[in-house]
């Protein structure tokens, strides 16, 4: 009995399998693919500088030591500000002041520097006649000269390119004298004079010089917008004291985000810069690697991980690199392996880059041939036209920015050498436009014939036919006819008068 009991127990448990753990099986969801906002803002934006709305129209910050001691100019980012970067709000054109620092450094590079030279060097390539008493005149060429008036007047034209600002200091030997510099310059014989005369002049560049008290409320105000003092190193300037020149002057709303100065040429010009950049340096790549060599061979050793196929590889390719020229053979296996040539097509890169470079004309306003020394090409081409229009507008912006500083400067001079301003004394720039001679001596024939036919005709004199070459300014004869006019030589009885009529052959 206890034996059948046993049996039948062990057949129960050999019978009978302990069920094994089954491992569970986890369906993994695959990651969602996410491309966060700060993403599609860098890539919307282009690589143009950040700029939020309000940054648009924020204060210019000044130099550390430009403002007195004891004024804070601290701001802390708003949290609009904040939510606007965050929230895509924030794309921007890339308008917006660049800041001097880094204007400064676009000076280095050549694009920049050489508009910037050509424009400042057309400014004062002729220079200024003073107009007046010649005995005054010839002081106050003197004492221009000796104040170096034209080249730091093509100076401060080359800076203001390169920041949209730029000052002349004029210096009575009170640079140092912080209790004098507040006060109005007033033109006057009791404030300048041979006693006190006009010592130096300074080139003030715009980092240094922070506006300092204007109205924003009346726009009929005098100061409306237009500061009345500059912030200088430290030391309250009167603007009297400072001749400023903004040659692309902003809208009201702006000029407070500019540092009450223009928008500079350089800045301007900069979209196109890059775009030259960038075009000249793909051309140059594409001209280094425009041919590639292709070899079709079994790549599956090497894909594979076979030990010593992919060093053997690129040994091949290595030596194949290293004696390519004219003379030089690659074996190949005629029966796995192809060997051929692909080659991009360079045909017109000359085109585009010569395209790229040229809307860096279109926006500074140089003709080509100034700036590139580009020649038009056909028959009959001339530029003209061009460098005509060109000097037009350089007169436009002679008068315009340079002329007012210019007229108070002249106006000092007269004060600090005669102690009076003598209001027949001018001045006027000389053009920049010059005929060559064929069309000189086409405009004087052509004034010698208009002589001949008006004395024939008894409309004039021949004294006031010679009275005219003798005034003539830059004529042939221009001060040299003084006395009477010489006398013909008599002709001897029965002579034929073979002298030919003035202007006839």
């Amino acid at each position: 009995m206890f034996g059948r009991i046993r049996a039948a127990w062990r057949a129960f448990w050999n019978s009978t399998t302990a069920t094994q753990p089954q491992a569970l099986t986890v369906i993994e969801t695959a990651r969602e693919m996410r491309v966060s906002q700060a993403a599609l803002y860098e890539a919307e934006r282009g690589n143009s500088p950040i700029f939020l709305p309000e940054m648009t129209f924020q204060r210019a910050a000044p130099m550390t030591g430009t403002l007195p001691e004891g004024m804070a100019m601290d701001a802390v980012p708003t949290t609009d500000a904040l939510i606007s970067y965050a929230t895509n709000q924030g794309a921007h054109e890339g308008l917006g002041f660049l800041g001097y620092p880094y204007l400064a450094e676009l000076s280095q590079r050549a694009e920049y520097r050489h508009v910037a030279s050509i424009w400042a060097e057309h400014c004062t390539r002729k220079w200024i006649k003073v107009t007046g008493d010649k005995a005054k005149v010839d002081k106050i060429i003197a004492e221009l000269d000796r104040l170096d008036v034209r080249h730091l007047v093509r100076e401060a034209v080359e800076k203001e390119c390169f920041f949209g600002r730029i000052h002349l200091f004029m210096d009575f030997g009170d640079f140092d004298k912080p209790q004098e510099l507040p006060v109005p310059l007033v033109l006057d014989s009791k404030k300048i004079g041979p006693e006190r005369p006009l010592q130096r002049l300074g080139v003030v560049e715009p980092m240094w010089c922070y506006p300092g008290a204007y109205s924003a409320q009346n726009p009929l105000a005098p100061d409306f917008y237009n500061p009345s003092t500059w912030y200088v190193s430290g030391n309250i300037v009167h603007a009297s004291r400072l001749l400023t020149m903004v040659g692309r002057p902003m809208p009201n709303m702006l000029k407070p985000a500019y540092a009450f100065g223009g928008v500079a040429l350089s800045q301007m010009i900069k979209p196109y810069v890059d775009n030259w950049l960038r075009t000249r340096q793909s051309v140059s790549d594409l001209i280094d690697a425009f041919s590639v060599m292709v070899l079709a061979t079994d790549m599956e050793q090497i894909l594979t991980g076979v030990a010593g196929a992919e060093r053997q590889f690129f040994n091949r390719v290595d030596l194949f690199n290293k004696t390519r020229s004219n003379r030089g053979t690659f074996a190949i296996d005629k029966d796995t392996e192809e060997f051929s040539n692909v080659s991009a097509p360079i045909a017109g890169l000359d085109k585009l880059q010569s395209q790229a470079i040229e809307q860096i004309a279109s926006v500074s306003g140089i003709p080509l041939v100034i700036l590139l020394g580009v020649t038009p090409s056909g028959l009959n081409a001339s530029s003209d036209g061009e460098i005509r229009a060109f000097y037009d507008k350089i007169a436009g912006y002679q008068e315009k920015i340079i002329g007012p500083g210019l007229k108070t400067l002249l106006e000092v001079v007269q004060l600090s050498l005669f102690g009076a301003i003598d209001d027949k004394i001018g001045f006027e720039f000389e053009s920049l436009w010059e005929m060559s001679d064929a069309d000189k001596a086409a405009i004087r024939k052509s004034d010698a014939e208009a002589d001949s036919a008006y004395i024939t005709a008894g409309i004039v004199s021949p004294e006031e036919a010679r009275e005219r070459l003798n005034d003539e300014e830059g004529g042939l004869y221009a001060g040299r006819l003084t006395g009477p006019a010489p006398e013909p030589e008599p002709l001897e009885v029965g002579e034929e008068d073979t002298l030919p009529l003035l202007g006839k052959e």
